[in-house]
């Protein structure tokens, strides 16, 4: 006989032990076998009467559960078995709740302890009515787009002729006349009224995660999200491998598209709503993202990379999604991202548990890692693996093809003084620039890219000098100090940026 999930081996009763029977109690019951050392030898126990009394006296005083005793020997020694069902309500110690995963003990708290508590009422998190909300919450736009965009998938239900409230209601989100949490998760007009953490936040990063260049915070319903963050991937965040055809210019993507869907739908559909934000980052030979909400108990990380089953945390947004024919309820989809990385020619992605929650990496190839620059913008994203000279000291851009792509026609003593400007930036003129790939206020550069407070002098120190130097350029330039100005990269600026960057 050997300890497992539901068997455990003590040589001696200690108080501590009440742990154990209440973490049982919680999970699918169990049996500690008291008289018997960690490697299955019957030790035996000299005090084995006063124990077959103590020991259910304890658990019932301390937990309100009765376990089932019995008095076992083997070669002349007693030891005890104490044998603890599965209660379909949750179980305490002093207050306390504790859960038999594996062979391990563990107290829940926090995020867990709210799933679990949720679970043992036979509820989920998105499962339970939001009694705040209103049909009037409800984003018609979004709910009726996801409609149409798949009233031909077989697996939606008849929805012609059927207002908004039906609508949910066909979809298994509502609870009477009561939306669920589900219903504002996926088509809430402001969900954010309801839950402050539904948004996926957008970091560039260089080469590691200290050195932040820019980011985005894209906020909305999953409908939403779904859509948003991959056009802001694009068009910001992702470079491509660019080569050419003749006249015809060729773009790859680096990460398979099918990949990144899917790592986003495992993020958004499966993480916990009451923990932290999507965060996704962006580095030069990688990208990873990250959602709060460990593996369910039972589930491995080895388990991710070949067929297993489907346990949803949040099943009616998952089946929601499945419906959508956004997922196939098969546990398939880590697999399809190791697959679309393997066809793509790219490493295995790492999937990782990490501060609480699940982080999937995917990983460039060395050829494409060694090509990809710090991006801003699509303009200057694009430039990537374009031939440069190695002039003075400095970069200089030689391609007539990168100065196409940035509309921009300068002298050749123009771009000697471009280069050798670019390249005297110091750290936080870089930041400024990478930041202002599109119109930002004064107040977002100071406050959010370099983290310092809106002041004048502030101003004059870190923005003045690139506006002068023709880096960044107002956007209303026949009213500087307009409420309303905002400073975006001049075509100078991309210029620079790109030097930089290569």
């Amino acid at each position: 006989m050997n300890e497992n999930q539901n068997t455990e081996f003590k040589q001696n009763w200690h108080d501590d032990y009440l742990q154990w029977v209440c973490g049982f109690a919680n999970a699918n019951g169990g049996t500690i076998y008291i008289g018997i050392s960690d490697d299955g030898v019957v030790t035996g126990l000299d005090n084995y009467k006063r124990l077959m009394e103590d020991i259910p006296n304890k658990i019932r005083n301390s937990i309100g559960i009765v376990p089932d005793l019995k008095l076992n020997e083997a070669k002349g020694k007693k030891f005890i078995e104490v044998r603890v069902n599965s209660y379909s309500v949750p179980v305490s110690l002093r207050g306390r709740y504790y859960y038999r995963s594996g062979s391990t003990k563990m107290e829940l708290t926090g995020v867990e302890l709210n799933e679990f508590l949720l679970k043992k009422t036979g509820k989920t998190w998105d499962d339970v009515v939001e009694e705040g909300a209103t049909i009037e919450d409800i984003d018609e736009v979004s709910l009726l787009k996801f409609i149409e965009a798949n009233n031909e998938n077989t697996r939606m239900p008849e929805t012609k002729g059927l207002n908004s409230f039906q609508l949910l209601e066909k979809l298994q989100l509502t609870e009477g006349k009561k939306l669920r949490r589900a219903a504002l998760c996926l088509f809430g007009r402001y969900p954010a009224k309801f839950y402050t953490n539904l948004e996926v936040r957008i970091g560039r990063f260089g080469i590691d995660a200290t050195d932040l260049r820019f980011q985005e915070v894209v906020e909305g319903n999953l409908v939403w999200l779904l859509e948003e963050v991959l056009v802001q991937l694009n068009n910001k965040f992702l470079v491509r491998n660019v080569s050419f055809e003749g006249l015809q210019r060729i773009e790859r993507n680096i990460y398979p598209i099918d990949a990144l869907r899917e790592m986003l739908l495992n993020a958004l559909v499966h993480r916990t709503y009451m923990g932290a934000h999507v965060q996704l980052r962006v580095f030069d030979n990688k990208l990873s993202i990250w959602n709060e909400g460990g593996l369910p108990h039972g589930l491995t990380l080895d388990d991710l990379k070949r067929e297993h089953n489907s346990r949803p945390r949040n099943p009616k947004i998952a089946r929601t999604c499945f419906l959508a024919g956004y997922i196939d309820t098969w546990g398939r989809g880590t697999i399809k991202i190791i697959e679309a990385c393997k066809a793509a020619g790219l490493p295995e992605p790492e999937i990782l548990e990490k501060n609480g929650g699940i982080e999937v990496t995917l990983y460039a190839s060395n050829q494409v890692g060694n090509q990809v620059g710090n991006q801003v913008g699509n303009q200057v994203g694009n430039q990537v693996g374009t031939k440069t000279a190695k002039q003075g000291g400095a970069y200089l851009i030689t391609d007539e093809n990168i100065l196409n792509e940035l509309n921009y026609k300068p002298s050749e003593q123009s771009l000697r003084k471009y280069t050798e400007a670019a390249m005297n930036l110091n750290a936080n003129a870089v930041k400024v620039l990478a930041f202002c790939s599109s119109p930002k206020k004064r107040k977002e550069i100071l406050e959010d890219c370099l983290q310092i407070s809106n002041q004048t002098k502030n101003f004059k120190t870190h923005i003045e000098p690139l506006i002068e130097n023709g880096f960044i350029e107002p956007i209303i330039k026949d009213r500087p100090t307009s409420q309303y100005q905002k400073y975006v990269l001049s075509k100078k600026g991309r210029v620079a940026v790109f030097i930089r960057f290569q």
